[in-house]
């Protein structure tokens, strides 16, 4: 009988659900993960960026945030698509969250620095409490790309609930 080879994104998943396999750590990613992916945009999105004349009135909407983005989408889409797709949305809702808090604290203020290395120190406390209760270090560090597989890895979870192909 002939064995179908797994897709990359699928391996990855397999290697990182390896030290993720206790319920309480799992619980904790659901959490965590996502305050991680929200407040490292948040931090990256207060970094100045350089004016530049040529976007015009469009000048404000480029920042390394948007370099970040870009890399981690195209990252994603080589491995799936569908799960690109839906991470687009999240990013976006997760961007308009930060533009909010933008808005309410002013780009690079105090405030608003504070409040994305709160919910960084504080998500990354859980994660580590998560794989204490595992018993097994985080993937990451083995491999660094592990750091954006986290992510997708709880996204394939919804698309098997729904029975949306990834």
């Amino acid at each position: 009988m002939e064995q179908i080879e797994k897709r990359p994104v699928d391996v990855l998943f397999d290697k990182y659900a390896e030290s993720h396999q206790n319920q309480t750590n799992e619980t904790i990613h659901w959490i965590c993960v996502p305050l991680i992916v929200f407040s490292l945009l948040g931090l990256v999105w207060q970094i100045p960026f350089p004016h530049l004349d040529f976007l015009g009135q469009y000048n404000g909407y480029l920042n390394w945030a948007s370099f970040l983005i870009a890399f981690a989408m195209y990252y994603y889409f080589t491995l799936s698509p569908v799960l690109f797709f839906l991470m687009i949305w999240i990013i976006g809702l997760m961007s308009y969250v930060i533009v909010k808090i933008e808005l309410a604290f002013g780009l690079g203020s105090l405030t608003a620095c504070l409040i994305y290395l709160a919910i960084f120190v504080f998500a990354w406390i859980g994660q580590f409490i998560g794989h204490k209760i595992e018993g097994k270090k985080p993937s990451f560090l083995d491999d660094v790309k592990f750091l954006l597989i986290g992510p997708i890895w709880l996204l394939h979870f919804v698309c098997r609930k729904i029975g949306l192909k990834y």
